[in-house]
């Protein structure tokens, strides 16, 4: 969380935040996501040969495989393809069928499809922005414990975006995130703490998620932690 004065240039963090980029899933990280529930061995075989066929560059014969794949109804697949629509990597790319594609993954499961359709229904990827509906897919990948979805909701609540304002579920969000090893949220967390907003003020606490925070990588954290340190050790006015 960067201060624009008091207060968090959201602007800024919605861009730092947002890191999922279109790509193949590797089959076996697929698989390690819990994204789905677990493939037959012989159809988790054949994903692993479309992604490789796909990461060899023999586009054509992945499109077939996967295409096969998903009319079988395995979500990783689905997913894969409708990524090849939204890349372009199809002779005639579809994004009609990219979001069918994306919403039948997502129903089976597959968290990685429910947040990138939330993303695409707030950034109007489909032609129009539905707030409600981007919310709807952020919850259920939060709930399966995405924490990128975990840092949508919480934005969501604390700006009023498509949910209430509720700076204390946003807090909530956030902490579901942090606890999950998202820097970004920890980096959240321990502003809120340190502004009292949605939760009680308490430097301590804001001292140990900027901690985290500078432990996992943000350049900023170290910073605040040092203020922090000085703050604690300054004598009550």
């Amino acid at each position: 969380m960067r201060q624009a004065g008091s207060r968090v240039s959201w602007r800024s963090m919605k861009t730092r935040m947002q890191r999922i980029a279109l790509a193949l899933l590797l089959a076996c990280a697929a698989a390690a996501t819990g994204a789905a529930p677990p493939l037959a061995p012989a159809l988790q075989a054949e994903l692993d040969r479309a992604v490789i066929e796909y990461e060899s560059g023999h586009r054509a014969e992945a499109l077939g495989a996967f295409e096969s794949l998903a009319a079988r109804g395995v979500p990783a697949a689905q997913y894969n393809l409708a990524v090849m629509h939204l890349r372009g990597e199809l002779p005639q790319p579809d994004l009609a069928r990219a979001a069918e594609l994306l919403t039948r993954a997502a129903e089976g499961g597959f968290v990685t499809a429910q947040f990138m359709l939330g993303q695409a229904w707030e950034n109007g990827q489909f032609g129009r922005r539905d707030l409600a509906r981007a919310l709807q897919w952020y919850r259920r990948a939060a709930d399966s414990g995405s924490a990128e979805a975990q840092v949508e909701m919480g934005t969501a609540y604390y700006l009023g975006r498509g949910a209430r304002k509720d700076a204390a579920e946003a807090a909530r969000w956030y902490r579901a995130a942090a606890n999950g090893g998202d820097v970004g949220a920890q980096y959240l967390l321990a502003s809120l703490y340190e502004q009292g907003d949605g939760v009680a003020r308490d430097l301590r606490l804001a001292r140990y998620w900027y901690d985290i925070a500078a432990r996992n990588g943000d350049e900023a954290a170290p910073g605040k932690v040092r203020e922090m340190d000085e703050r604690l050790a300054a004598p009550p006015t």
